[in-house]
């Protein structure tokens, strides 16, 4: 026996199965962040004086740099995760919310792959 309606059925409407995974994404990335971005303040903090040699020397450790990469990553998935759910909630005409959705996921991976490519280079010394 099913809740849901005929129409509902027809139209194929009801949960994509997708929430809980979702959900605990965000809470996951959340979760990542804290330490992430506490040790972002730390650094930011304690170079705050320091000349540019040195801060790129500091950037250019390997460790650094990929604990930059993975900053990078979780707060820009993160940052997808909830622009999507406000989208969604919020945008109530189907062709607006498609093509808002499609631009935010462009803008974001677009602003990620420049992030992460600047983290490189410095680290690279190019």
């Amino acid at each position: 026996m099913s809740l849901r309606t005929p129409l509902g059925r027809v139209r194929g409407l009801g949960s994509a199965k997708g929430g809980t995974s979702h959900w605990w994404s965000q809470r996951l990335t959340a979760l990542a962040l804290i330490p992430l971005c506490l040790w972002l303040v730390v650094v930011a903090v304690s170079y705050a004086g320091a000349d540019y040699e040195s801060a790129v020397a500091f950037v250019a450790s390997p460790m650094v740099t990929i604990i930059l990469l993975l900053l990078i990553g979780a707060m820009f998935y993160h940052a997808q995760l909830g622009l999507q759910v406000v989208v969604e909630d919020y945008v109530h005409v189907d062709w607006l919310k498609f093509t808002v959705l499609i631009a935010m996921k462009f803008a974001l991976i677009i602003a990620a792959v420049a992030a992460a490519t600047s983290v490189i280079r410095v680290s690279l010394g190019n």
